[in-house]
């Protein structure tokens, strides 16, 4: 039981040294967006709710490592669990890729992006298709 007890009292350094602000966040990621050409203004709700839970994220991780950045922690029954701060900092990590992927603001949705332009028929094209291929035969 000696190991589990020095895993919870392991001290690091904290990787956060000040959270930014969530408004901050929130005009970081419009920039980005507009960086990536993706901005769109029906978008402002959505771009919002992912920088409250970026800010979160920061927050619980920063909370978590001033706590030691424990792995485990007892229970009542003194057996060993998850420490509850780390099951919400990876569930913000997944909400985070969820969002990002939908503000097309990761890897993964830049080139579905990508693909979904390259797929897209230009409108001359349309036209020509429309129209029996364009030639009088």
């Amino acid at each position: 039981m000696s190991y589990f007890k020095n895993i919870l009292k392991r001290k690091e350094a904290s990787l956060i040294k000040k959270l930014p602000k969530e408004e901050s966040i929130y005009r970081d990621t419009i920039n980005q967006m507009k960086a990536l050409n993706t901005y769109n203004p029906a978008f402002n709700r959505l771009a919002k709710i992912y920088a409250g839970m970026v800010w979160q994220y920061y927050d619980a991780v920063k909370a978590w490592e001033e706590d030691g950045s424990p792995y485990f922690t007892m229970t009542g029954s003194d057996s060993v669990k998850k420490h509850p701060a780390l099951d919400q900092i990876e569930k913000l990590r997944k909400d985070i890729l969820s969002y990002s992927t939908q503000l097309m603001l990761n890897p993964k949705s830049q080139k579905e992006q990508e693909a979904k332009k390259k797929e897209e028929i230009s409108p001359f094209a349309q036209l020509l298709s429309q129209s029996g291929g364009g030639g009088s035969g």
